[in-house]
């Protein structure tokens, strides 16, 4: 398969512009359709930055004549008509932390104004505020510019940290070294009976640090190899099916994987301070920020070797702040499988942000709202959440493409939500086996999903930072979509309201056509939405409220630049035309102090 990152990155970042539509009350946009159109793809040198840090943006073609940049905050203007006079430029970012910026690219003409693209910019000193988490999955033997490269690609969506998934040697000793002299070895053989290149991981640690991004390690809580023992590790520390220590739980697991995983008690102090020595060698010998823990979900009743029922979600707690006490400058996400443990994993106060592998029994786009507000609930104020999703998993059974409009309308949720997806890294994931690359991704999911990944990015301040989600009435003034207030159902357009201290957010999400209130799309069935253009809704507002300014943007209109309306306000009712709904548009009224 193609590598999907590199693909972006050297054969199309192209955006084709979008016709847009005229509506009632907008102002400041040309009718697209009368205008040549062109193709304009942006990066900037990092994922993410400091306070007061210089932003050196590339361009790959600036068109001829006039083209000028703009930088927002939200709808708020900082800087306008700068002009470019070539593919590279500079914008110092202001001092202030935990921020997110939009930079429109736009030429004039004598209609209005002709958006070329855009690209978002984060400032912020610490990634668990708004984490974009991505992942990498194999480490064979690769060229420094080659995993640059990669890195590039998840930069350019503004991941600011990546998993690394299967990297290491064995689950109870992860870093590969040689026994005698306890020096890494340059080439070993990982759990799946494939080669890594400790080279390779280098590479990629190097690359990630020079975007500003976050080098994660993963590894289980209490995995152990059939060779254990002869490593040191002992039986008594073992999990058990019964009370007599005779039977060890157990992740079977065949050929090609070199070994079934056994699991070990994480609350276990001895265990601790075993795999604790084994990450002493790992940050001593790599660059890594920190520590991807993982579990397997609930395993029902089991026993330790003196016969005593394991409270292992306990455990997971006593693992996690074993490991936060050895290294205290190092990160440390642990995942939730299916929410197990996600009340004591949070309640420890010690991991970035909440980290959810949601299966069946969290299938439905509903059950991720519910996932975020516990977490809020387990954690402390304002904790994230990360969603490991697999989208169209039957599918990946088999070699084929993504289906795209089950992947952008989940990641339309999700954002709106407030959530981030961990599926980008060397290629879109759609297994738990992270090294699974059955599925690429069509150009239009790759255009795609690099807008949304910038929306998420731009607009984190009002999707990620604070509010309260709350139910809005909204109606239809022209018939045109039928309305529903969360939670999701076929064959409407459904509004999720967030409340903030001096403005109202109302996202659309465009259910019409869906067949299905599940996010997961296994099969890749989901049917693309039609466009709704021109839909004029009504907004009841808050008895008192005077609006003050009404602006909208959408992943899937001008790349996410910020389209301004003319207030309509009668009374307690606002009136709205929405250009086009096609997956989501996120409409943001503010009020009057």
């Amino acid at each position: 398969m193609k590598n999907i990152m590199v693909n972006i990155l050297t054969v199309s970042l192209m955006l084709t512009l979008t016709a847009c539509q005229k509506e009632l009350g907008y102002t400041g946009f040309v009718d697209q359709d009368a205008v040549s159109q062109a193709s304009v793809s942006l990066a900037t040198d990092k994922a993410v930055y400091n306070p007061g840090e210089t932003v050196t943006f590339t361009a790959n073609s600036i068109p001829s004549g006039a083209i000028y940049v703009r930088y927002r905050h939200l709808d708020a203007v900082l800087e306008d008509n700068v002009t470019l006079s070539g593919n590279t430029w500079n914008w110092t970012v202001p001092d202030e932390d935990f921020k997110g910026y939009m930079a429109e690219v736009y030429q004039r003409t004598a209609e209005g104004e002709n958006i070329l693209a855009t690209i978002a910019v984060d400032v912020s000193s610490d990634w668990s505020r708004f984490p974009r988490y991505g992942f990498l999955s194999t480490f064979t033997e690769m060229s420094a510019e080659a995993c640059d490269d990669v890195i590039s690609g998840l930069s350019r969506m503004h991941i600011n940290g990546v998993q690394f998934q299967d990297w290491h040697w064995k689950h109870h000793w992860p870093l590969a070294q040689d026994k005698s002299t306890m020096a890494p070895l340059d080439t070993y053989i990982d759990i799946a009976s494939r080669t890594t290149k400790m080279e390779t991981v280098r590479n990629y640690i190097s690359s990630i640090h020079s975007r500003g991004m976050k080098a994660i390690f993963y590894n289980l809580c209490f995995g152990a190899l059939d060779d254990a023992a002869e490593d040191g590790v002992k039986e008594e520390w073992y999990l058990f099916k019964d009370t007599g220590h005779q039977t060890r739980d157990v992740h079977e697991l065949g050929a090609p994987f070199k070994s079934s995983i056994y699991l070990v008690n994480p609350g276990n102090s001895q265990w601790q301070d075993y795999l604790g020595e084994r990450n002493d060698d790992v940050y001593e010998n790599l660059g890594f920020d920190g520590y991807q823990i993982d579990q397997l979900g609930s395993r029902g009743t089991l026993y330790d070797y003196d016969g005593n029922a394991v409270d292992i979600a306990e455990g997971y707690a006593s693992f996690i702040s074993a490991m936060k006490d050895r290294h205290p400058g190092k990160d440390l996400v642990m995942n939730a499988v299916s929410s197990y443990g996600a009340q004591q994993i949070l309640g420890t106060g010690k991991t970035e942000f909440a980290y959810n592998e949601v299966w069946d029994s969290e299938s439905q786009f509903s059950h991720l709202k519910q996932i975020i507000e516990s977490n809020e609930q387990y954690g402390r104020a304002g904790v994230k959440t990360v969603f490991a999703a697999y989208m169209n998993y039957d599918k990946a059974d088999n070699i084929g493409t993504f289906n795209t409009p089950g992947v952008l309308l989940t990641d339309a949720v999700i954002f709106a939500l407030g959530g981030s997806h961990l599926e980008m890294g060397e290629h879109m994931l759609g297994k738990e086996y992270f090294p699974n690359n059955n599925l690429g991704m069509t150009t239009e999911l790759e255009d795609a999903i690099i807008v949304y990944y910038d929306f998420m990015t731009a607009y984190q301040n009002l999707l990620r930072d604070g509010g309260t989600f709350n139910d809005v009435t909204v109606t239809s003034a022209d018939g045109k979509m039928s309305l529903k207030n969360w939670e999701p159902q076929t064959g409407n357009v459904v509004t999720l309201g967030k409340e903030f201290e001096d403005c109202q957010v109302i996202h659309f999400l465009n259910f019409s056509q869906a067949n299905s209130t599940s996010w997961r799309d296994k099969d890749g069935s989901m049917p693309e939405p039609v466009t709704i253009s021109d839909a004029a809704v009504n907004v009841q507002l808050p008895a008192g409220k005077t609006v003050k300014s009404v602006w909208m943007a959408s992943p899937d209109i001008e790349y996410g630049a910020v389209r301004e309306f003319q207030v309509m306000q009668n009374g307690n009712s606002l009136s709205v035309t929405l250009p086009s709904l096609k997956y989501w548009d996120m409409l943001v009224i503010c009020y009057e102090n």
